[in-house]
């Protein structure tokens, strides 16, 4: 009997710390980047993202979620169209970038930092990822950024003209089932 209680305190503790998946309703994912000294600005599409996220829960929480690199937009078409080539996204053979958290740690209030796989060509890199969440009812909000070096992903080749820095801002609208 003893043994029984036991499998049912664990059971009902592991549903009770079980992630709820939040619903994504809006998302923008974009970069800046300077180019001839200008700061340029661009977004990408298609974000698909799988939320699991409670900040007092942060050791079970996990997001993971990606952009179609072929959606890349910097209101300059013939730039478009050379980014999605081979030396920079190669969009043919890696059509998507991901991001996947690795942890979480609350910063104080509704402010974040994330450990994220980012994988970009097939090449993967962990970056830190400042965000903040505030959720209000079931509506949850998560806003931040994070830089990255391109070279590290092999976007590109070494320039004088292109910037090695971009940052990559990221703002996501979720509902969050009610408990």
């Amino acid at each position: 009997m003893k043994k029984f209680a036991l499998v049912i305190l664990l059971l009902s503790t592991t549903i009770a710390f079980a992630q709820t998946k939040q619903i994504v309703t809006k998302a923008t994912v974009s970069y800046q980047i300077k180019n001839m000294g200008f700061a340029t600005t661009g977004e990408f599409g298609g974000f698909v993202g799988d939320i699991k996220f409670d900040k007092a829960h942060l050791a079970t929480s996990s997001i993971e979620a990606s952009v179609e690199a072929k959606t890349v937009n910097s209101e300059d078409d013939m730039r478009d169209e050379h980014l999605r080539k081979a030396d920079y996204f190669d969009v043919e053979h890696y059509p998507k970038i991901v991001i996947k958290s690795v942890s979480f740690q609350q910063k104080g209030g509704n402010n974040f930092i994330g450990q994220f796989d980012v994988t970009i060509k097939g090449k993967t890199k962990t970056v830190a990822f400042p965000f903040t969440y505030v959720q209000s009812g079931t509506a949850g909000n998560f806003k931040g950024s994070f830089k990255i070096n391109r070279l590290d992903f092999g976007i590109g080749d070494t320039s004088m003209i292109l910037a090695n820095e971009a940052v990559i801002l990221v703002e996501v609208e979720t509902t969050v089932p009610a408990s």
